[in-house]
């Protein structure tokens, strides 16, 4: 059977390419800016406060495992913060171990942060697809890969930074499973948590070249046409067809980056009857044509 997530979670083609072990005592407060970098935080200790864009501040703990695959502004602090201007600075007490707030005596918090990279040149299109915060907590398999990580974080064996970056790579795929049962936001993860639009979601994954209509895969999740699009719009965040276009784009933009085939031939794996039906589609969708795309010009 098709899993659709294992699907989005290979075309992103994501790694951890960064990571360092953060400990803090007493007041203290970082901010960032990253551009749109994913970001992804294992507590192994204590709790802190984090405040992403205009959000109000969460609180993370000990076990919990935070994703934001992307975003502009975000500011992690002690539970009692310094004043709002104040900003500690950080202090590198071994590779890639940093100390923030009180220099002195045992922290209180004690965190593994960093930032994956995703390798697809269709990034945005994925993740407007999953989550756009994520928050994980009393998961058990979540638990003991953060054990791990703590454990191989503070370890000097051969070959640690490849553990590591494995490791987070298994933590990203367990958070995406686990906050599709926690998570209101609308994408891909949350439509899958739901059984009726799981199986309409399968049945397009496992046959994007099929002519699907609405009607067609309300009666695959067993609701009404009018119910199916609403509820599907609400859960997912796109129309049905919207998510087949969006689908279909992603994976010719994949097929072309590789040189998988001539230009019909992506146009039949996509579901075009016709290399020039398929190009008017790919150019209006992208906005250039699909051999432009394949030379390398987007």
């Amino acid at each position: 059977m098709t899993d659709p997530l294992a699907e989005v979670v290979t075309l992103l083609q994501p790694s951890a390419s960064f990571s360092k072990l953060i400990e803090a005592a007493g007041a203290w407060r970082v901010r960032r800016v990253e551009a749109g970098r994913p970001f992804y935080a294992a507590v192994l200790k204590g709790a802190c406060r984090l405040t992403v864009d205009d959000h109000p501040p969460m609180i993370v703990e000990k076990g919990d495992f935070v994703l934001l695959p992307s975003l502009d502004d975000f500011a992690t602090s002690s539970l009692d913060p310094p004043p709002e201007n104040v900003v500690t600075p950080p202090v590198e007490i071994g590779p890639r171990r940093f100390r923030l707030g009180r220099r002195d005596g045992p922290a209180e918090v004690r965190l593994v942060v960093g930032y994956c990279a995703f390798g697809s040149a269709d990034t945005a299109l994925l993740l407007s697809l999953l989550p756009r915060l994520v928050q994980v907590r009393g998961e058990p398999r979540l638990a003991t890969l953060v054990e791990l990580v703590d454990e191989e974080a503070r370890a000097a064996r051969p070959a640690r930074d490849v553990v590591l970056a494995h490791l987070l790579e298994v933590l990203l795929i367990e958070a995406f499973r686990a906050t599709g049962r926690t998570s209101a936001s609308p994408g891909l993860i949350h439509g899958l948590a739901d059984e009726r639009l799981a199986t309409a979601l399968r049945r397009l994954h496992e046959n994007p070249t099929r002519a699907w209509t609405v009607p067609e895969l309300a009666r695959e999740a067993g609701l009404s046409r009018s119910v199916f699009f609403d509820r599907f719009r609400r859960v997912v965040g796109l129309t049905p067809m919207d998510y087949l276009l969006a689908w279909r784009m992603a994976l010719a933009k994949d097929m072309l980056r590789r040189k998988d085939g001539s230009i019909a031939a992506i146009a039949e794996r996509t579901g075009y009857r016709s290399p020039s039906t398929f190009t008017i589609a790919f150019s209006r969708h992208v906005g250039m044509p699909p051999g432009r795309y394949a030379r390398g010009e987007a």
